[in-house]
């Protein structure tokens, strides 16, 4: 038995009131137990957070081998961090960065937490059903407040039997079996946007999907304008690029720009690789899942495009901002700018002129401010 309250939530930001484990993941280790016990089990753990569903299977089974997916790579660094702090050796686990058939094949117990993204959900519901044994037991936890009744829906689509726990603790459990004969495989969604004249496409649970979220659209419809104003930028970031957009309306702006499109997620990895090819700049912007930039060298960069996330999980919280600004601060170098847009009841400006260097407001809307910082 391993001590689940000593797991870190590191390298992912922390905080007093942010967990690295909930009652959600308890309740699934505990649901679980019949089918894990089951000699020869083979076992898949999808959206594990920072590693309580891996390594609790491990440790309360004598599991030998656990196939695991993590859509952030701060979920796949924890994970690894995590078995080096209690003593579970790394090789008993095999971390997929992409969900494919590989990751599910042969599966009879798939450990789920629950996305908040119906489409997320949707997509490893489809993946289980078609390449995972035929007696499958998916056990998939969330938060109360995070659930939905949409979510047994979207399993009913892949399994002929769903059934829910009673609640504990403010968490719940959603258990599906009998996977439906003739279920499609997960697809991408792909649209073009008129306004703007781009393709948008997104897979999984990708940020926003197929649209382009308000913030974003502030930020385009200046893009132009910022980068007009001084000298041309040679080397572009798009930090957290979600799926890709601004990262390719950089390459339109700036044919003669290297563009990084970077993302720690999974899902927006995938979509913006599409997005980028489909809008015909693959030759100039190269998509990467890195975790906040971490593999930019340091001064190397003349722009950065930022629409931070406002909230960690489910929970708001400014944290994983205030760690993208100093991403953003550390790639740039002294003279480049960080092009951010933000919900303007979070007052970063502040924060921006301490982290990167000065800092005016390029355009605000009732919802959001546009800022410009410059590297000092």
């Amino acid at each position: 038995m391993i001590p689940l309250d000593a797991l870190r939530r590191w390298p992912d930001v922390e905080a007093p009131e942010l967990v690295a484990v909930d009652a959600a993941d308890r309740l699934v280790l505990e649901l679980a137990a019949p089918a894990l016990a089951v000699p020869g089990a083979e076992v898949v753990v999808v959206g594990d957070d920072y590693g309580a569903l891996t390594l609790g299977a491990i440790a309360r089974h004598d599991l030998a081998r656990v196939r695991v997916h993590q859509d952030l790579l701060s979920g796949e660094l924890a994970l690894a961090a995590n078995a080096t702090a209690v003593g579970v050796d790394p090789g008993r686990f095999a971390s997929h960065p992409a969900p494919g058939a590989g990751l599910v094949a042969g599966a009879t117990v798939v450990l789920l937490k629950l996305p908040r993204s119906l489409e997320a959900l949707d997509a490893t519901a489809r993946l289980v059903a078609r390449h995972a044994g035929p007696d499958v037991l998916v056990v998939a936890g969330g938060r109360v407040k995070h659930m939905t009744r949409a979510m047994n829906d979207v399993l009913g689509r892949s399994f002929g039997e769903v059934r829910a726990s009673l609640g504990r603790q403010k968490a719940r459990v959603l258990t599906a079996s009998h996977p439906r004969a003739g279920v499609a495989g997960p697809a991408a969604r792909r649209v073009r946007h008129e306004d703007t004249g781009l393709w948008v496409c997104a897979v999984g649970g990708a940020f926003a999907g197929t649209g382009t979220d308000i913030g974003t659209r502030v930020l385009l419809d200046h893009l132009d304008a910022v980068v007009g104003a001084g000298p041309s930028p040679r080397a572009v970031v798009d930090l957290g690029c979600g799926t890709g957009v601004l990262a390719v309306a950089a390459a339109r702006a700036l044919p003669g720009a290297r563009v990084v499109a970077t993302d720690q997620s999974a899902d927006a990895v995938a979509s913006a690789g599409l997005t980028v090819a489909a809008n015909g700049v693959a030759d100039r912007v190269a998509v990467t899942r890195d975790d906040a930039g971490s593999l930019l060298p340091a001064g190397s960069v003349d722009l950065v495009l930022l629409n931070p996330p406002f909230h960690v999980g489910g929970t708001v919280h400014t944290a994983i901002a205030s760690k993208m600004f100093r991403a953003a601060a550390r790639v740039l170098h002294p003279g480049g700018v960080l092009l951010t847009v933000w919900n303007s009841h979070l007052t970063y400006r502040g924060e921006l002129e301490r982290v990167v260097g000065p800092t005016r407001q390029v355009a605000r809307t009732p919802k959001f401010t546009l800022t410009l910082s410059t590297r000092r």
